[in-house]
């Protein structure tokens, strides 16, 4: 699965337009990571677990973006895009998205 965040795939032409596809997840702190980042918040700089969740739950929407484009019969997927969001105290929501195609070389 070829996966780009460009309109096109370099060497192949778009046969097909299959749709919209998605993936997401939505994570919770652990409250030992609360604890930590309080702390951190103390003396600045990065809170790494954090930065390990969020890159996590980052490869989770992607999977799961793949997993759909899969459904479809999609050879690729262009435009992708990830945004976030925090949906509710102390949960935060990674949202993948692009547009499934098929391509011929």
């Amino acid at each position: 699965m070829i996966i780009t965040n460009t309109e096109q795939v370099a060497s192949y032409e778009i046969t097909q337009t299959l749709g919209l596809v998605t993936g997401n997840v939505v994570r919770s702190k652990h409250v030992g990571r609360d604890i930590m980042a309080g702390l951190k918040t103390i003396v600045g700089g990065e809170i790494r677990g954090y930065t390990e969740m969020m890159s996590d739950a980052r490869a989770v929407a992607q999977a799961r973006l793949v997993d759909e484009a899969e459904r479809l019969g999609a050879d690729a997927i262009i435009n992708v895009r990830f945004t976030t969001s925090a949906v509710a105290a102390g949960m935060s929501e990674i949202l993948a998205y692009g547009t499934a195609v098929k391509l011929t070389k």
